[in-house]
């Protein structure tokens, strides 16, 4: 499954009640980076600048830890993408793998209005001990500016910077809108959810209906067991 969308249309939140309902491991390529940034390894110091500035990877290290990533035992069963691919070349890339595997694709993207995404992006903070991501707006934490599982001050990502960001959304719409067309005119299943204004629990209810699979808010209210 592969959740496309622009920078903070919510595509890592629904990754992960996705992972509860489905059984299947989130592939976060923005994680990765930011791990290997983190363990300052050759690959995190190619990419630290780039990502500071907003600017996508190259195509090709990106479709290496990718391909690497999807070779692990715990994707056998299937797994979701979340930001992969973000360029055509990337796509293309991507449907040849899962073809070569006899893998279906089937990709969720979410539209958010542009003023939401800054706004959405600009309220986040995370914790740089657990990694555990709050926002001011819709998830604020217990104690302001106070990570509520360890007590640790929260920061702003370099990466959620309002400029970052609107040169960010600027990527996106130059390279990554027209995958798009592109997963469309290759035959693969692909749903359009207007992730604007609804909640994440009412977005995540869509997609289960779309894939026929059971929503997190059943009738009487309760979330269900997975």
């Amino acid at each position: 499954m592969v959740l496309f969308g622009p920078p903070g249309s919510g595509k890592g939140t629904q990754s992960k009640l996705l992972v509860e309902r489905l059984g299947i491991p989130q592939i976060s390529t923005g994680d990765m980076l930011r791990e290997h940034i983190q363990n300052g390894d050759g690959i995190g110091r190619t990419v630290e600048a780039r990502m500071k500035a907003g600017l996508l990877v190259p195509d090709a290290l990106v479709n290496e830890l990718v391909e690497a990533r999807l070779a692990q035992p715990d994707a056998e069963r299937g797994f979701i993408l979340d930001g992969y691919p973000r360029t055509i070349a990337q796509g293309g890339v991507l449907l040849e793998l899962l073809d070569r595997n006899h893998a279906e694709a089937v990709v969720i993207h979410l539209v958010v209005d542009y003023n939401v995404v800054i706004a959405r992006i600009t309220g986040r903070r995370q914790c740089p001990k657990c990694g555990t991501l709050y926002n001011l707006h819709s998830r604020p934490p217990k104690v302001a500016g106070i990570c509520d599982l360890d007590g640790e001050p929260l920061v702003i990502r370099e990466d959620d910077r309002e400029q970052v960001i609107r040169e960010r959304m600027d990527e996106y719409r130059r390279q990554t809108s027209p995958l798009i067309d592109f997963f469309r005119e290759s035959g693969r299943r692909l749903y359009e959810i207007d992730a604007s204004r609804a909640t994440p629990l009412a977005v995540f209810d869509q997609i289960c209906g779309l894939l026929d699979c059971e929503p997190v808010i059943s009738h009487d209210g309760h979330a269900p067991q997975p």
